[in-house]
């Protein structure tokens, strides 16, 4: 398998991905933002900064501009200078389909095309206005139905490999940083007035208790993780349970260790471990030093203080990957070169 494939099959996956999870992030904080007693601020600064955009939206709109709730959707949605926006993703989820049509599954191919034409119509623009919920849940469907597709039509060999991977890649990347923002901004909120002000106000105590378990669902409904979790605690909702639960759970296919589980075993199918003369080598050892560095975390006693410094580790190794992953497998340049178009 030629590098120009395997590097469009690797960007094709991670778009899609992208797509699917900026339009579930963006669902759930709208949501948040009518019931919970935050700050706009504090509601839709965390959907930027999760993007990794905070320094261009800023640049453009305003160190203020992220109480503006509306600006900040349809800059994450149809702003064409936002690389991480919904209108950016799934174009250049359709560009990569494109260009390797011969690869590609004819059902995966249609539901990429018909997701970047329907965000670039004027339907889309009219239910954005009418109905935020729909949007989002139209623009979910379809990337989460491409994304199935793509694993039930393609042959289980290197191409489907090269777009898993890079889902599993970018799914680390967006639970970890989505986690991270997210359990900083939470347990940083204020103790319940009851405490804070020497007051014995028990209404106001669990008003602020029901407050802060709907912030937690909220993080889980942001990783699709609500339903599993519920499940697996018998509703019992804490920050050590859905911390541990986003980091360690096995079984839950957006958990930090799943996909670098998943990941690193996508990565032995396409570079055996055993093969020490192909390219790769490099990857595939830090991806399963990651993974084991995971496996290792999950069976320590849980230290809440911890979650800021193990998740920035996670989030800076799935960088250093995904870039060594580019130089021995996709045909990237030193990393002092530019990048090339797929990956911006």
């Amino acid at each position: 398998m030629i590098s120009r494939v395997a590097d469009h099959c690797f960007w094709f996956g991670r778009y899609i991905e992208r797509t699917e999870s900026v339009a579930r992030i963006l669902a759930v904080t709208q949501n948040l933002a009518l019931d919970a007693e935050l700050s706009p601020t504090q509601c839709w600064m965390p959907v930027v900064i999760v993007a990794g955009q905070k320094e261009h939206f800023t640049a453009r709109h305003g160190e203020e501009a992220a109480a503006d709730g509306e600006l900040v959707q349809r800059y994450m949605s149809f702003d064409e200078d936002n690389p991480t926006s919904l209108c950016r993703s799934s174009s250049a989820a359709r560009w990569n389909a494109r260009s390797i049509r011969e690869v590609v599954s004819v059902e995966a191919w249609e539901t990429a095309n018909e997701l970047h034409l329907w965000m670039g119509s004027e339907e889309a623009r009219e239910e954005f206005r009418a109905s935020r919920y729909a949007f989002y849940r139209r623009a979910r469907q379809l990337a989460q139905l491409c994304l199935g597709l793509t694993q039930s039509t393609m042959l289980h060999d290197t191409p489907l490999d090269f777009i898993w991977l890079g889902v599993l890649m970018e799914r680390v990347g967006q639970t970890a940083r989505t986690l991270d923002v997210h359990h900083h901004a939470l347990t940083q909120l204020e103790p319940p007035l009851s405490e804070s002000s020497g007051q014995a106000q028990g209404g106001v105590r669990r008003r602020h208790r029901v407050v802060e378990t709907a912030l937690w669902l909220s993080l889980l409904r942001a990783c699709s993780g609500f339903e599993p979790f519920m499940k697996l605690n018998q509703g019992q909702v804490s920050p050590q349970a859905v911390a541990q639960f986003l980091l360690f759970e096995p079984r839950f296919p957006r958990s930090i260790r799943h996909c670098v589980h998943a990941a690193f075993a996508r990565l032995c199918e396409i570079r055996p471990p055993e093969s020490a003369t192909l390219p790769g080598g490099e990857s595939l050892e830090r991806l399963h030093l990651l993974h084991q560095w995971v496996a290792d975390r999950a069976v320590e006693p849980f230290d809440p203080l911890s979650v800021h410094a193990a998740l920035t580790h996670v989030v800076d190794e799935t960088a250093t990957i995904c870039d060594g992953i580019g130089r021995e497998l996709l045909g990237y340049g030193p990393p002092d070169s530019n990048p090339p178009a797929t990956s911006q």
